[in-house]
């Protein structure tokens, strides 16, 4: 399997495991509190990490990294985790799955500016088609139910944690492992909720074994693995178009939502998943052949020789 075939296959890995995190943080979110559901998945996540990290003897990174991998950890597993599961308590899966993933927009400005990567025409109108897919999602779910105002604030808040990690995440794989990486950042986003200890100490007792189960389910897959994919498949190619990926996650997270919370989704968010998978496939496009022709001419045009 070639290195661009295997870095679409751990980005697919990746947001459909992401997807079923929205569905197993409400169900875990009727025993156990935000802060509290943050850490003991975290604490999972960097446990599994730890262990592979520890048998592969992976290398740290520098130590000029330790700022954005701080960044990283507690923008995107700390804030995002708690501001996410607290949203949870008050709008469904698809919904907040469709309000977070506001987050790639952010990330291809974001990237765009401060990464260098540019705004390739073909990632502004994917990005532009698949965002209002996830509105039209957004909009089809809040018919069907009340949406709370505070609910709608903490997704765009983990949108924005979420956006700024991947950002600061995107130069640190040049020069450490994706699995390095995410164990790190898993581990200071654990630390972050350590505030929350006692609250988990006191609410696993009385927590159901099903909804203890999703925490277990959250810190081994949707952590510790699909961190990891994301990772690698982030190594391979730009933070924006790697972000237009999960665009993909509303419409799973909404048809998971209806398999397994019996959420039923409106017939309008599934034309709000075709418009999110349709904008996806075309914000991973690379430029159009012609742009590149046209590029490689120029580089090959030689110097002219008339003498004057």
């Amino acid at each position: 399997m070639t290195a661009p075939r295997r870095a679409l296959l751990a980005a697919l890995i990746t947001v459909s495991l992401w997807a079923s995190a929205f569905v197993g943080i409400r169900a875990a979110g009727e025993d156990l509190s935000a802060g509290a559901l943050s850490l003991g998945r975290l604490l999972v996540g960097s446990a599994v990490l730890g262990v592979v990290v520890l048998w592969r003897r992976e290398r740290l990174p520098p130590r000029t990294d330790l700022a954005p991998l701080v960044v990283c950890g507690v923008l995107w597993f700390g804030v995002y985790n708690v501001a996410l599961n607290e949203a949870e308590r008050r709008v469904d899966a698809g919904t907040a799955a469709m309000l977070v993933n506001v987050g790639p927009v952010l990330i291809a400005l974001l990237a765009g500016v401060m990464l260098k990567e540019g705004f390739p025409r073909t990632l502004l109108a994917g990005c532009g088609i698949a965002f209002t897919g996830a509105v039209v999602i957004g909009l089809a779910s809040s018919s069907a139910g009340s949406v709370g105002a505070l609910g709608v604030a903490l997704c765009l808040v983990a949108a924005a944690a979420y956006a700024a990690g991947v950002v600061a995440q995107k130069p640190l794989l040049d020069r450490s492992s994706p699995l390095m990486i995410t164990f790190l950042a898993c581990t200071i986003g654990a630390v972050v909720c350590l505030p929350f200890a006692p609250q988990l100490a006191s609410e696993i007792e009385p927590a159901s074994a099903e909804n203890l189960g999703w925490m277990l389910y959250l810190g081994v897959f949707p952590t510790a693995l699909a961190f990891t994919t994301w990772a690698y498949a982030l190594r391979t190619t730009s933070a924006g178009r790697m972000g237009s990926t999960t665009y993909l996650v509303p419409p799973l997270a909404v048809l998971m939502g209806w398999a397994i919370l019996d959420e039923t989704p409106p017939v309008l968010a599934l034309a709000g998943g075709v418009l999110c998978v349709a904008g996806a496939a075309l914000a991973r496009r690379p430029p159009t052949s012609r742009s590149r022709r046209a590029g490689a001419a120029r580089v090959r045009r030689p110097p002219s020789t008339r003498t004057r």
